[in-house]
């Protein structure tokens, strides 16, 4: 069963976005919104955790908290609106949020 996993919080603050890559499946996808962008920053650690992710796992940021923090998203992410988010919400099996 593939999982989007939705995290919010910067990598900055805490272990989340380290905790969370150490349980996707190869059929999972990660969601970052809110301040969770900031690990698009480039030249940075979580990047390139990011980057090294298998190429099977996609990765998906929104672009209205791109947009809002100056950042563009690396070539590897696939930018979505709103709209967008709720259609990978239904498009999973699972859905966990990184509270």
């Amino acid at each position: 069963m593939a999982t989007l996993h939705i995290l919010s919080h910067s990598p900055f603050a805490d272990s989340r976005l380290a905790s969370c890559l150490r349980l996707l499946g190869a059929s999972d996808a990660l969601l970052l919104y809110g301040d969770a962008v900031y690990a698009l920053q480039p030249n940075t650690a979580n990047l390139q955790a990011l980057q090294l992710m298998p190429a099977s796992i996609a990765l998906y940021a929104l672009d209205e908290d791109l947009s809002a923090r100056g950042l563009k998203a690396p070539e590897r992410t696939q930018v979505v609106d709103y709209p967008g988010f709720v259609e990978l919400c239904t498009r999973y099996d699972k859905v966990n949020s990184w509270l």
